[in-house]
């Protein structure tokens, strides 16, 4: 038996849930932007142990989301959880935040477009096999445009997912695309592809693990 704490905070939501083995037995998130990722974590972090009747130090494995997403937000959840690595010395586990994001879509035969809001008119997204979740192409920072993945679009139903999804709808009028408004990464997702990854011993060094930023930081 594992129990697993997942820490989400790639975009404005603050997630911590608490899962024994790939099953989540407590969950504490908050999608108010007003409040940041600092105040929250570490306060959630505790709710969803004390709430589970357990000890911090009865904790397996720290799993973290790595991004891409919010600089900021990447940089408090990282940190927060290489911290609880060192002082419980146990291991570290990194999600791409856009593959937890993807299996919250659970409709078969189609793609599935996790995409993360980044500056203007430009997305972080991923493209994967509906149910499968294989990833069919790979990562990338984009502008999106009128023709964007129409690749995918000309075969079947796309699903788009995310916080970038908005403004996508805005420009796509394909009728394959289907936009899921209002959903973001979650903790609540994380454990199942946290579980697997725990019992294949595919942790990070966390000594030397950083978030997967795509960019570089900009101001302004």
């Amino acid at each position: 038996m594992a129990y697993i704490l997942c820490i989400e905070t790639s975009t404005t939501n603050c997630s911590v849930a608490l899962a024994k083995d790939d099953k989540i037995i407590q969950l504490k998130e908050d999608y108010n932007s007003s409040y940041s990722h600092a105040e929250r974590l570490h306060n959630f972090i505790n709710d969803v142990i004390k709430g589970a009747g357990i000890d911090i130090s009865d904790l397996s494995a720290i799993s973290v989301s790595k991004g891409p997403g919010s600089y900021t937000g990447l940089r408090i959840g990282v940190s927060a959880a290489k911290g609880l690595c060192y002082a419980l010395d146990i291991p570290l586990i990194s999600i791409p935040t856009l593959e937890s994001l993807a299996i919250q879509i659970t409709e078969e035969g189609a793609y599935v477009v996790p995409m993360i809001d980044a500056r203007r008119m430009e997305v972080y997204s991923a493209v994967f096999e509906s149910m499968r979740y294989d990833e069919v192409r790979e990562t990338k920072a984009e502008i999106l445009t009128e023709t964007s993945f129409q690749t995918y679009l000309k075969d079947k139903k796309v699903y788009f997912i995310g916080n970038g999804v908005d403004k996508f709808s805005k420009i796509c009028n394909d009728v394959n695309a289907v936009f899921i408004q209002n959903k973001l990464p979650s903790a609540n997702e994380m454990a199942m592809l946290s579980y697997p990854k725990f019992l294949r011993q595919d942790f990070e060094d966390v000594s030397y693990f950083d978030p997967y930023y795509l960019k570089d930081f900009v101001t302004g």
